[in-house]
């Protein structure tokens, strides 16, 4: 009886229907035993946290310092004091930003709580502990970044209400898909070009995946049966809508997060100025390179495919694909609009240097035009803006605030470096720091399971080394911010990487050997281009 009800079960399912491989209707990936533990004891450890390190430690601190009305200018005259008074010197608002920043870590990694619940959080006590005010804590909401993370999702909206992306993607796997080595390539192009205009790496996946789960059965990997196409092609899939991400100044907010930190969360920095074309001269060649290498890695050393791999197992199956294609029928003058509407947008991104005119306010003339009644081609209940997220940077933002105001990452960098006896930056080799931050920003992507968290640990840290040596300004820290979306080794490292486990193409062991390798083949290639590319572009010294 059981052998008759799985015959029925399997001739029912048609491996060529998109529908089969919607994401609701795949396994949802259960939490493990220790990620469970982590949940339960996130809590009691945050507040244990809190209470020793802004009641109990004691790094001699000043607390005659009124810090209720405390403002860029006072904190940086304040700091300049204990400068000369040595790296013992605590402020009183020392120990809360320290307190706040180590406890909303313990609670953002454990996920004890919704991460946008500890954001709110964390905006509430950086205002009752004094670190600053709630006008500069609240306005965060408000930064330039998050209006262009929020209108990054306004105008991907078109593309997704439209079918455009699609579109797009059925026309490449049926252009390429009459071979294998086609199908990898074009899927590499595919998330190229999404990666320009779609923010989320979670929308991208969930676009792309009942398409490339089609294409897995059309070359004999479906319904519980796995060979070296479908490993290559969901695992290159999960590599370059993350790599993808990298190449793009709105790849993903926490691209646009680091540089907010980096131009923007210390006086010094105040004038410095780092766009989207900036970031095309300074990180997409490399990225385009690692993506290119591991897509060739991919197919001839860690998955090679067998002969009968490389051919259509399943007859007939592109002629489906054609068959959903032509079933969208032509381009419709809504889809022209969207697609004229972005173009138009990432034309005046790219050329900022001869007009000008700022990102956020690019994105916002793109935005008013695809809401626009009669031009654009969504309304406000089309868009799907994850506000949750927003509200998770926002605290984000404000934890990165709050860091400014206290000078904290430059104290403790003074403190650990007398303690070190490391002097300025004429006795400290720029080639190790250079190693040292970017071989720690990539492989915390091991452990870390939210991009952003990564970017608020590490980026001010570095930060304070190049104030501390007197380094230039994004030589250690943009590097860093290159290295931000390398999660996609272990099944907790990104969302993307969660949702595609659930496709059972591939093992967590072929997607960490993989993985693995390309995080150090990248970290390679990001020290040689330190010493190269981001040389002449006058980012870094040089090695």
């Amino acid at each position: 009886m059981a052998e008759e009800l799985n015959k029925t079960t399997t001739a029912e399912f048609d491996p060529l229907d998109m529908n089969n491989y919607r994401v609701e209707k795949l396994p949802k990936m259960e939490k493990s035993r220790i990620q469970k533990w982590l949940a339960i004891l996130g809590g009691p450890l945050a507040v244990v946290a809190f209470v020793l390190i802004y009641w109990v430690c004691n790094f001699g601190f000043i607390d005659n310092l009124d810090t209720s009305s405390i403002t860029e200018e006072t904190a940086k005259s304040a700091f300049k004091r204990l400068t000369e008074l040595g790296p013992e010197g605590f402020l009183r608002a020392n120990y809360a930003m320290l307190a706040i920043f180590v406890a909303g870590l313990i609670l953002w990694i454990t996920e004890a709580l919704p991460n946008y619940l500890t954001s709110l959080i964390v905006i509430l006590l950086i205002v009752v502990f004094g670190v600053t005010t709630d006008k500069v804590a609240l306005n965060q909401l408000g930064h330039p970044v998050m209006w262009l993370n929020i209108l990054s999702f306004v105008l991907a909206s078109m593309l997704v209400k439209t079918q455009f992306a699609k579109r797009l993607a059925l026309m490449f796997v049926i252009k390429f898909g009459k071979s294998a080595k086609g199908v990898m390539w074009s899927f590499l192009i595919i998330n190229i070009i999404l990666s320009m205009f779609i923010s989320a790496t979670t929308v991208k996946a969930s676009i792309m995946l009942p398409i490339f789960m089609v294409v897995c059965a059309i070359y004999g990997a479906s319904n519980g049966k796995r060979n070296n196409f479908g490993r290559n092609l969901v695992i290159q899939n999960l590599f370059q809508v993350n790599l993808g991400a990298s190449s793009f100044y709105t790849g993903s907010g926490a691209n646009l997060l680091a540089i907010s930190l980096i131009c923007g969360a210390s006086g010094a920095y105040a004038d410095q100025s780092f766009g989207y074309f900036d970031w095309l001269q300074a990180i997409t060649p490399v990225s385009l390179l690692i993506l290119v290498i591991g897509v060739l890695l991919s197919m001839y050393v860690f998955f090679p495919m067998k002969k009968e791999e490389r051919q259509p197992q399943i007859p007939g199956g592109l002629e489906r694909l054609k068959d959903e294609l032509a079933a969208m029928g032509k381009m419709t003058f809504e889809e022209w609009k969207s697609v004229g509407i972005f173009m138009m947008v990432l034309l005046l991104w790219i050329t900022k240097p001869l007009h000008g005119i700022d990102e956020t306010m690019v994105a916002l003339i793109g935005a008013i035009l695809a809401l626009l009644p009669g031009i654009g081609v969504v309304n406000w209940n089309h868009v799907d803006i994850p506000w949750h997220l927003m509200i998770f940077s926002a605290g984000a933002y404000t934890l990165g605030s709050g860091l400014n105001a206290t000078d904290l990452p430059n104290t403790m960098v003074n403190a650990a470096f007398n303690a070190l006896g490391i002097g300025q930056g004429g006795d400290t080799s720029f080639l190790m720091l250079y190693i040292v931050f970017t071989g720690v920003m990539m492989f915390s992507a091991l452990l870390f399971q939210s991009k952003n968290m990564r970017v608020m640990v590490f980026i001010p840290i570095a930060l304070g080394v190049e104030r501390k040596l007197g380094l230039q300004p994004m030589s250690l820290t943009l590097p860093m911010a290159m290295l931000i979306e390398h999660v996609y080794v272990l099944p907790f490292n990104s969302k993307p990487a969660a949702l595609l486990i659930n496709t059972n193409q591939y093992s967590t062991a072929d997607a960490f050997k993989y993985g693995i390798s390309m995080m150090l083949i990248s970290w390679v290639l990001v020290i040689l281009w330190g010493g190269t590319g981001l040389a002449w572009l006058g980012i870094t010294p040089g090695f």
